[in-house]
């Protein structure tokens, strides 16, 4: 079950579940649709992934939606933001 948290984690700008302004990557390190394609450039400073459009949750539905599963309210903020696009070719690569 995805986190949907409430912020990004470069400029804290806020993200509700319902936006399509959110981006995630494979950990759910979230960022908004400015700083990732902006600063980021469609990656993920943390892991150096990519970045793509956050599913909204629906409020309810045959699963419960938000209503059975919230989304998080613990906001995540990177250490002193985002100033560099990452460098994806720095991953690891190998399998």
């Amino acid at each position: 079950m995805l986190e949907l948290r409430p912020n990004c984690e470069c400029c804290d700008r806020d993200l509700p579940p319902d936006s399509r302004e959110a981006y995630i990557c494979t950990f759910e390190c979230t960022f908004c649709h400015d700083c990732t394609t902006g600063v980021l450039d469609g990656h993920c400073p943390n892991c150096l992934g990519n970045l793509t459009p956050r599913p909204v949750r629906p409020l309810a539905g045959p699963v419960g939606g938000l209503a059975k599963y919230p989304a998080s309210t613990k906001r995540v903020l990177r250490a002193g933001g985002c100033n560099a696009t990452p460098d994806p070719s720095l991953a690891d690569t190998a399998a």
